[in-house]
């Protein structure tokens, strides 16, 4: 950087020292060439006109100057002078006042308004604003009018190379495929330089390299970068970084530079071919590997990438059983070796097989296409396994007719175990698929047998799997010598077979009316008219189809009101042998009739035809089927009764709804709390003990235990105040104060606020224990009416006062 500011200071230096001679020839220029005079014009003169002519006369001006020019960048402790602006009005008076307009008069240029001098301000940058329009004009300083006309000229900014080049677009990337040969173009970069492209050489770049070389060049006027060296290889060196400089000024010292790097990649092409890791590979493969499983993986190392980088295997020796095949894994690019057929070790113990790895995508610039393979060989073993033992047939189909009875032998399955130890097969039949036990099977030698009867016609077709275990020959051999020794089995070694049994058909089964027939006879009918069509069916199935034979039962082959006729298609037609049926007479006629099968012995069957007798219009149409026109009266239909009977129901459904009603609207409104003793009324129907009976009822149930210390709350209503009664008086059990404890009680009723407004009554119906007054009931007395004195009930207040005298009365009426 400071080599680059000492550069650009030098230069501006020289543009500076230029600029300023040139515009010291301007100034030297500035009293201006062409000093000629206005044209006089006014009248008196020599050459004034005749009367009536127009004197026509050319205003000429009478103060030019050239275009001006300032240096850009200029700042010096003075204003710059641009330049100076002259009159030939202007022959040294006062009167004369210069004044500038137009774009930047006044900020960026002043003029001298007495010598018309025009100096710039401020720093000018060409690359801002490359020139300025203005205006000049001379007017009277005391008047301020004008002199002459407003003039126009423009200054223009002179350019310094005081902008480096640039490039705009940097860093740039490229690429180009690897081999290219020397010249091939790869990019083309560009900058640009602010300054002048006009002026000078300050905008005229050359560009070179500083880093890269040599294996780039870079064209120095168009910027084009190409390839400089040969063969150059991805595979050795895959990136370049590359450093441009441009320089202005032609590239002289005293230029200006700028750089940018261009990251250059070689692409791929496919110059290598695939190569394995090794030339000989060796794999252990069980026999009881799954088909389509993979035994073994080969890999061929390609240094080229992606789509020129990929191969494909395949298998060029060793494989004409076609039980091998190699598929080439789309991710990790190795060929997997995978099987196509069961390996047999009892067969084949050793495969070698030769492997080959070809590009995907060759170079069609090669000369020879082999360059782009590469072989290994592969040597498989087979290992020996359990292998379970192998059906003769993996389906077997047999046949069995429904008729055979339990027991009967109806197919055999066969199976081998194909390891070299030969072990014995046992047969079982997987139950999951026979569950209900119909058929058994011999383990030791594969016989199916019957275990249950069959029945096409429930199930025609039964398919059940065997499956066949091996078991050691040593334990079986000595099973067969003590059958106590269980057969050791293995488990893990199963096959299964599938077994479809057919069950054949015999005629076993009597043909069938299709359906459940009632045939309608209309009582207008014709003699030999078609009352019903009849079909059979026959749930058995004979080889060569069904052909029923229909009749009349023996007794009835003479039925004088109907006859049967075979319409030749398995079906007949019953007809009518005459025309003088009446419901009145007979309501429905059965007509019985056999049908036998064409079967080995032929099976038959008397199914019963229903003919119901009807009413039918004169098109034949059923209308009813009912006795009904002549049971009800006329004019009275099943309609009409079904009518009569809805609206029956529909009034007797009216009067319980109103009864409901007005049972619900007679029951009071306030259900009353059955817990409050002083709203309800309870009866007994027992009798009370007597004077002595005091154990029935204890005055305690009055003295409820919250009411004990003076205060009952009320139960039919929420009290909205708490009152506190005086304290109560507690009796004894043995001496209880009744008229005390009644005053008590009244006192507190009176004077509780949260009491209801009407009036309340209790029932006290005790009598004391011990009590002075005795009992007040009559009832089993010991006495009679005669012996009762009540002159006591006088001494118990004034309450009882009343009643004494009622009874004593009653006493002196007796005795009189």
């Amino acid at each position: 950087m400071p080599k680059r500011s000492e550069e650009m200071l030098a230069h501006l230096r020289t543009s500076l020292l230029l600029m300023w001679i040139t515009c010291a020839l301007h100034v030297s220029m500035a009293p201006f060439s062409n000093q000629s005079k206005s044209l006089q014009t006014g009248s008196g003169g020599p050459h004034e006109p005749a009367d009536g002519q127009r004197v026509l006369s050319r205003a000429k001006r009478g103060w030019v100057w050239n275009q001006m020019f300032v240096l850009e960048e200029f700042s010096g402790p003075d204003p710059i002078l641009v330049g100076r602006l002259h009159t030939d009005l202007d022959v040294g008076g006062k009167s004369i006042k210069y004044v500038l307009a137009g774009e930047g008069a006044g900020t960026i240029f002043a003029i001298n308004e007495k010598t018309g001098d025009i100096h710039a301000m401020k720093r000018l940058d060409r690359e801002e604003k490359a020139e300025y329009t203005l205006t000049a004009q001379v007017i009277n300083r005391e008047t301020n009018e004008p002199m002459e006309p407003p003039s126009e000229f423009t200054i223009k900014v002179q350019d310094i190379n005081d902008n480096a080049p640039e490039f705009n677009n940097g860093p740039y990337h490229a690429t180009v495929p690897e081999m290219s040969p020397v010249g091939t173009s790869v990019t083309k970069v560009t900058a640009t330089d602010a300054d002048d492209p006009v002026y000078g050489n300050s905008a005229r770049l050359v560009y070179s390299i500083l880093e890269g070389q040599p294996y780039f060049s870079i064209d120095p006027n168009s910027a084009d970068i190409k390839v400089a060296l040969q063969a150059m290889d991805r595979e050795m060196r895959e990136e370049y970084l590359v450093v441009i400089q441009a320089k202005d000024m032609g590239g002289h010292m005293g230029g200006l530079s700028g750089t940018t790097t261009v990251t250059i990649t070689l692409t791929d092409i496919n110059d290598n071919p695939p190569k394995f890791s090794k030339n000989l590979y060796e794999f252990t493969i069980p026999e009881d590997l799954g088909i389509g499983k993979a035994g073994g993986k080969v890999k061929a190392n390609d240094r080229d990438v992606g789509e020129n980088g990929r191969s494909t295997y395949n298998i060029i020796e060793g494989n004409e059983r076609d039980i091998f095949e190699i598929t080439t894994d789309p991710q990790t690019q190795e060929g997997m070796l995978r099987l196509k057929k069961r390996l047999d070790f009892e067969s084949q113990k050793f495969f070698t097989l030769k492997v080959e790895a070809t590009n995907v995508r060759p170079n069609p610039q090669l000369d020879s296409a082999s360059q782009f393979k590469d072989t290994a060989t592969v040597k498989i073993v087979v290992e020996d396994c359990d292998e379970p033992p192998v059906f003769s047939r993996s389906t077997y189909l047999l046949n069995v007719h429904e008729n055979a009875t339990v027991n009967t032998v109806i197919g055999q399955v066969g199976a081998r175990d194909p390891d070299i130890t030969g072990s014995q097969v046992r047969y079982f039949i997987d139950r999951h698929t026979d569950l209900e036990r119909q058929f058994n099977i011999n383990v030791e030698d594969g016989k199916i047998t019957l275990a249950k009867p069959l029945d096409r016609e429930t199930e025609m077709w039964h398919n059940i799997t065997v499956t066949a275990t091996e078991v050691n020959a040593r334990f079986f051999s000595s099973h067969r010598e003590n059958p106590s020794i269980p057969q050791k089995k293995n488990h893990s070694q199963i096959s299964r077979a599938i077994i479809a049994i057919r069950v054949l058909d015999i005629n076993d089964n009597a043909p069938e009316f299709a359906t459940e027939f009632e045939a309608f006879l209309c009582e207008n009918g014709k003699p030999g008219q078609v009352i019903q069509t009849v079909s059979a069916i026959d749930r058995d199935d004979p080889q060569n189809g069904h052909s029923f034979l229909y009749s009349l039962v023996p007794e009835m082959l003479n039925n004088p009101n109907f006859t049967i006729k075979n319409n030749g298609d398995n079906s007949i037609s019953i007809l009518a042998k005459h025309d003088t049926f009446r419901r009145q007479k007979q309501e429905m006629y059965y007509l019985p009739i056999i049908v036998t099968d064409n079967g080995n012995p032929p099976m038959s069957s008397t199914n019963t035809l229903t003919i119901r007798v009807c009413g039918c219009s004169r098109e034949g149409i059923v209308q009813s089927c009912n006795v009904e026109a002549y049971v009800l009266p006329i004019g009275l239909s099943m309609g009409a009764l079904i009518a009569i009977l809805a609206c029956i129901i529909l009034l007797l459904v009216i009067v319980v709804l109103f009864v409901t009603l007005r049972r619900h609207k007679n029951e009071p409104l306030i259900i009353k709390d059955d817990e409050d003793v002083r709203e309800n009324i309870i009866r007994y129907d027992d009798e009370g003990g007597g004077e002595e009976d005091t154990e029935a009822f204890d005055i305690a149930t009055l003295q409820n235990p919250d009411g004990v210390n003076g205060y009952l709350p009320r139960k039919d209503m929420k009290p909205d105040l708490q009152f506190m009664p005086r304290q109560g008086q507690n009796s004894g059990p043995n001496g209880v104060d009744v008229d005390e404890f009644i005053n008590v009680r009244l006192h507190e009723a009176d004077n509780d606020p949260t009491a209801p407004p009407y009036d309340s009554i209790q029932i006290y119906g005790y009598e004391g224990r011990g009590s002075i007054a005795g009992s007040l009931s009559s009832l089993e007395t010991a006495s009679s009416e005669s012996d009762q004195n009540y002159d006591y009930l006088r001494e118990w207040g004034p309450r009882f006062r009343r009643l004494g005298e009622l009874y004593s009365v009653g006493e002196s009426d007796v005795e009189t």
